[in-house]
């Protein structure tokens, strides 16, 4: 990707990665997966192991979501979980293409990190979880409906990134 955050539709570029959440049962992790274009979180999964399973599952709800053509660029670092063969095969299945960048430079992820502060910021860092159960709930609702439906992005224009969505659906194109 070269630091170039700058697609001209949704679906083309997505950016994914791992995070954990601290509750009373021990770490959650989430993984998701984001639409560099439009700002949203189209993908995440939750577990209680940070395993192969629980990235596949993320990229699954979001080719669920979206149903993206082939072609997408898909960008994560070189964890275990992402460079696995069997999720690789999932990426070739899907028509995507693998982005990785070289050892050391985390800066092509960047948009992913940006979600991750943002969450911990407005949320995680003000909440004790007993269970992971409840920290599932919480996360849930913060991407689901506060996230992707109300939250202002100013690289948007100051709108939420699933308006964003829509109204670039709804654009007419040139003819």
């Amino acid at each position: 990707m070269n630091q170039t955050f700058t697609p001209s539709n949704p679906n083309e570029v997505w950016v994914t990665d791992i995070t954990y959440i601290p509750t009373g049962e021990g770490w959650l992790y989430l993984a998701g997966v984001k639409d560099v274009f439009t700002c949203e979180i189209v993908g995440y999964a939750m577990a209680e192991r940070m395993t192969q399973d629980l990235t596949g599952r993320a990229l699954f709800r979001a080719v669920q979501q979206k149903r993206p053509a082939a072609g997408l660029i898909h960008h994560s670092d070189r964890g275990s979980q992402y460079c696995a063969c069997d999720y690789q095969k999932l990426l070739e299945q899907f028509g995507m293409k693998a982005s990785m960048s070289r050892k050391g430079n985390c800066y092509d992820n960047a948009p992913m990190e940006s979600f991750w502060g943002s969450l911990k910021n407005e949320l995680v860092h003000h909440c004790r979880y007993a269970t992971r159960a409840e920290a599932e709930a919480s996360i849930r609702e913060y991407i689901e409906i506060f996230y992707n439906r109300q939250r202002r992005h100013s690289r948007l224009g100051y709108i939420a990134p699933a308006v964003f969505a829509q109204n670039f659906r709804r654009q007419p194109t040139a003819a």
